[in-house]
C-alpha cells in the first residue's frame, strides 16, 4: 500500500525490513516482536500516541510485510500512517487493556504468532525496551510455550545506525526548529520572568516550526534547570521567576517526522562570575576538540578521549559519557541506546552515523552545558547547527 502520508517512499521501507531480516538471521531468530515505538515507526511508519498501552510489530524470517498489532481504536491509524496491506493489521478488542477479565495484549499477540506459523520457533524480543514489561514477557512464555525466547535487544536500532540522505534532511530540518526555538528561550529569559514562561514560549516555537514547516513534539522535553540546580542535569522548569546571579541551561531539540535535532547552551542572568565564564571555555575548547577527532575509523571512545585531555589540561574530568548516536525517537529519550561516546565503546565511526554531543561540566552549585548534533562525513565530522557556541548573558 502506498500511503501518502509517509515520510519516506515504500521501497525504503522495504529495505528496513530486509536489513532486519539480515540479522535477524546472524542471530538465528525466526520471529521477531519489536515493542519500542521508534522501531514500529522505522519499519513500518506508524506514528500514533499509543504506545501507553502495548503494541506490535512483528516481522517473520519468511514473510512478506510486517505485522502491525494493536488497540482496536488505534487500527484506523496503522491504516493511515503505515505502508502495510490490510490483512497485516490486527487488533485487539478494548477488553484486554488494564483488563478486569485477566485478559492481557500479549494474549492476541501469541496467537497471531501462532497463525503466522512461529509458536515453536525462536521468538526475538526486545528486553530492554521501555514498554515491554515483565508481564508481558510472562504471558508470551505463557500463550507460546513450545516457543525459545531470545533477548533480541537493539536488533533494529544497530539497523537505525547508518542514515540515509533523506533522514539525514529531516535532521536539518529539525535542527531549524531547534535554532528557533533556543533562540526564542535565551530571547525570553529575564530576571522576574517565571521559568513556566520561558518553557511555554520555547513549546510554542517548537511546535509552530518554521514558515515552511511544522514541528512534532519532542521525545524529552526542554530541560532547564536553573540557579543551583544547575549542577544537576535532567530538571525541567517551576514557577519560579528567574533571579539575577542565576545561571540556566536550555537543553532541547526539535523535531520532524519523529527525527530530532538537540541543542544545549547556558545562559546567565546578570554578571558572570570568573569561575563561569571560565568553565564555559574549557567546555567549549573540549568540545570543539571531540568534534575535530571525529571521521571514519576513529572509534568512539576515542572521540572522548579527545575532550578528557583537553579538560584535564585544566585538571578537570568527567567520568559519565559525552554524546551518543540518536535520531529517530518517541518519549521518554531521542537517543538509539547503541554507541556512546565514552571509555570502553570501541565503536568505529562511520559515514552518516548521527550523534548528539553533550560534555557538560556539573559544579555543586553550577553547571554549563554546551551540545551540538553532528553527523560523521567521508573526511570528518559536520554540525548540524551554526548556533553560537558561549555563555549568554542576560
Amino acid at each position: 500500500m502506498d500511503n501518502q502520508m509517509l515520510p519516506f517512499e515504500q521501497k525504503e521501507y522495504e529495505r528496513r525490513v530486509e536489513a532486519t531480516r539480515d540479522r535477524m538471521r546472524d542471530e538465528e531468530i525466526d520471529a521477531l516482536l519489536i515493542e519500542d515505538p521508534a522501531n514500529m515507526n522505522y519499519l513500518t511508519g506508524y506514528d500514533g500516541w499509543s504506545f501507553y498501552v502495548h503494541q506490535m510489530v512483528v516481522i517473520t524470517r519468511d514473510g512478506d510485510e510486517p505485522v502491525w498489532i494493536g488497540r482496536g481504536q488505534d487500527a484506523n491509524g496503522a491504516r493511515a500512517t503505515t505502508w502495510l496491506s490490510e490483512e497485516n493489521i490486527r487488533a485487539y478488542s478494548d477488553d484486554h487493556v488494564h483488563s478486569p477479565y485477566d485478559k492481557h495484549p500479549m494474549d492476541f499477540v501469541a496467537k497471531v504468532v501462532k497463525e503466522l506459523g512461529y509458536g515453536d520457533q525462536r521468538v526475538g524480543v526486545e528486553k530492554d525496551a521501555y514498554f515491554f514489561t515483565a508481564k508481558a514477557y510472562e504471558r508470551l512464555q505463557q500463550h507460546l510455550p513450545e516457543a525459545e525466547f531470545v533477548d533480541a535487544d537493539l536488533l533494529v536500532n544497530q539497523v537505525r545506525l547508518i542514515k540515509t540522505d533523506r533522514e539525514i534532511d529531516l535532521i536539518r530540518e529539525a535542527t531549524n526548529i531547534s535554532e528557533a526555538a533556543m533562540q526564542t528561550g535565551l530571547d525570553a529569559i529575564e530576571e522576574g520572568v517565571p521559568e513556566s514562561e520561558v518553557a511555554a514560549d520555547i513549546y510554542e516555537t517548537l511546535i509552530a516550526g518554521t514558515e515552511a514547516y511544522g514541528g512534532d513534539y519532542p521525545a524529552i522535553v526542554p530541560l532547564m534547570p536553573s540557579g543551583d540546580h544547575t549542577g544537576t542535569p535532567h530538571l525541567t522548569w517551576s514557577d519560579r521567576p528567574f533571579a539575577d546571579g542565576d545561571p540556566v541551561i536550555l537543553e532541547l531539540a526539535g523535531c520532524r517526522h519523529r527525527y530530532h535535532s538537540p541543542l544545549a547552551r547556558t545562559a546567565f542572568v546578570g554578571d558572570p562570575p570568573q569561575e563561569v565564564h571560565e568553565t564555559a571555555e574549557i567546555v567549549i575548547e573540549g568540545l570543539n576538540a571531540a568534534l575535530d577527532a571525529a571521521e571514519p575509523g576513529v572509534t568512539a571512545e576515542e572521540v572522548e578521549e579527545a575532550w578528557r585531555t583537553t579538560i584535564a589540561k585544566y585538571d578537570l574530568e568527567k567520568e559519565s559519557r559525552i554524546g551518543y548516536s540518536m535520531g529517530l525517537g518517541y518519549p521518554p529519550d531521542w537517543g538509539e541506546h547503541t554507541v556512546s561516546l565514552r571509555p570502553g565503546d570501541t565503536t568505529a565511526l562511520e559515514p552518516n552515523m548521527v550523534f548528539h554531543m553533550i560534555p557538560g561540566i556539573w559544579f555543586d552549585d553550577f553547571g554549563f552545558e554546551l551540545s551540538e548534533t553532528f553527523r560523521v562525513t567521508e573526511t570528518g565530522a559536520e554540525r548540524f547547527s551554526d548556533f553560537s557556541q558561549e555563555l549568554f548573558t542576560k
